[in-house]
């Protein structure tokens, strides 16, 4: 089993767990779930801002512990007044260390979109986004069929969220391109072996149809390969453990920025 495999059969037991303690009709009383969503294409296209969608990330699979330290509402907060477009936060815990909590501690003090970062392989799992405060949510084509991505998608636009999907190579994206769909962007970390290569970035980004905001994640650690990808054709630019392997990631974005 690739890592990848090992994710997705620990969500299905992790959903099934989820759903014996709150209901869908339990998720749709909390708070957030009446709440309007913010748009995720016009602060990304908003020229006062970077583009950049900042990751709140504590660990991962291939790297282990990221960050211990830095909480995440001083981090979102710090990305937020740099200048991010959106903030994306792990929920996932056995492998990032992260929590729905944590999605609700960013909230809170965000005015701007934010990203449950999550490997979605059922509907109660876009429910629990919204209800707990996310605007997006990420779709992953390597860990799921058209038919799932398709109905999925349609679910989350009928709740009002926005809607990322994740591609790592052609084939991926030939066969998930639908309306339901906001933006689309190119891992270049292979899910399966995690090596990074931004050649995936500008080998798809002509591909992608000019109707979707074009993000590339992963891999991206310098600011002049941000002027690069926006020249090939990208909106949007995921940047997490650039950030969070500092001792002060809000320092950490600023400067990055600054470079820009």
């Amino acid at each position: 089993m690739t890592i990848l495999d090992k994710i997705v059969a620990r969500k299905k037991e992790e959903v099934a767990a989820a759903k014996a303690l709150l209901s869908i009709s339990d998720l749709q009383a909390m708070p957030f779930f009446s709440r309007e969503c913010h748009n995720l294409r016009e602060s990304i296209l908003d020229p006062n801002r970077t583009g950049i969608i900042a990751e709140y990330k504590r660990a991962s699979p291939s790297k282990g512990l990221i960050n211990g330290t830095s909480t995440v509402q001083e981090v979102v907060s710090g990305y937020q007044k740099a200048g991010a477009s959106a903030i994306s936060v792990l929920t996932d815990n056995d492998f990032f260390q992260g929590s729905l909590e944590d999605l609700t501690a960013a909230r809170e003090v965000l005015e701007i979109p934010l990203l449950r970062k999550e490997f979605i392989v059922d509907e109660y799992q876009i429910a629990e986004a919204k209800a707990y405060g996310a605007d997006i949510i990420l779709l992953i084509a390597a860990c799921l069929d058209r038919q799932e991505i398709k109905s999925l998608s349609e679910y989350a636009k009928s709740l009002g969220l926005n809607v990322l999907l994740e591609v790592h190579n052609e084939e991926e994206l030939q066969r998930t391109i639908f309306d339901s769909i906001d933006a689309i962007g190119v891992n270049n970390r292979n899910l399966k072996d995690f090596s990074v290569s931004l050649e995936h970035s500008y080998d798809l980004v002509n591909k992608i149809p000019d109707q979707f905001i074009k993000v590339s994640e992963s891999g991206i650690s310098d600011p002049e390969t941000i002027k690069a990808l926006k020249k090939a054709g990208f909106n949007a630019f995921l940047i997490g453990e650039n950030f969070m392997k500092t001792k002060d990631p809000m320092e950490a974005i600023v400067e990055f920025v600054n470079k820009i």
